[in-house]
């Protein structure tokens, strides 16, 4: 347990950066949820729609760095390549 003033400032920064840190990375896997629910449903619209409106949320997680990087592109590749196998 912290015992000086700043350690428990600080344990009092960390905890709330973790919920709110928490909350970031929710919100990011609920989009990718709605593109893979579009995929499944088999709707090559929705889901590019859907795929559209996540890539700047979990972009915009790369630079918070709530996610890294090369998860991220991996990630946006995979549901792409989905989305145009609909299509084909």
């Amino acid at each position: 347990m912290a015992n000086t003033p700043q350690a428990k400032k600080r344990a009092r920064q960390n905890e709330k950066n973790r919920k709110h840190n928490a909350s970031l990375r929710s919100m990011a896997r609920t989009y990718l949820k709605k593109v893979n629910a579009q995929i499944e449903a088999g709707s090559y619209e929705g889901a590019q729609a859907a795929l559209k409106e996540a890539q700047p949320v979990i972009d915009s997680m790369v630079n918070k760095g709530i996610f890294a990087k090369n998860k991220v592109a991996r990630s946006k590749a995979r549901l792409n390549a989905k989305v145009k196998a609909l299509k084909a």
